[in-house]
């Protein structure tokens, strides 16, 4: 299994789909594919989310179906490879 990270660049107004968003999550994290996840501070501009799978493609279909890339909340999202070298 690799591990892949996908990166968002946040807009502020996303209380309207955290629901959805937080339960597309926890679907995704109870299936083993999203590791964790979580939002940047100081400032809140961007968010984490750590993949485990075959290819980056578990992380783009994420990202393609989150409600926030959905409706326009995400500047823009890149997923990269991530080389663990401490750690599982």
């Amino acid at each position: 299994m690799n591990y892949y990270l996908l990166f968002y660049r946040t807009i502020e107004k996303r209380a309207i789909y955290r629901s959805e968003h937080l339960k597309m999550a926890k679907d995704a994290q109870q299936k083993g594919s999203l590791i964790m996840a979580g939002a940047m501070a100081e400032p809140a501009d961007g968010a984490v989310l750590i993949f485990k799978g075959e290819s980056s493609k578990i992380a783009q279909d994420f990202a393609k179906n989150h409600p926030y890339v959905k409706n326009g909340l995400i500047k823009s999202w890149e997923v990269r490879p991530w080389t663990v070298v401490v750690g599982h």
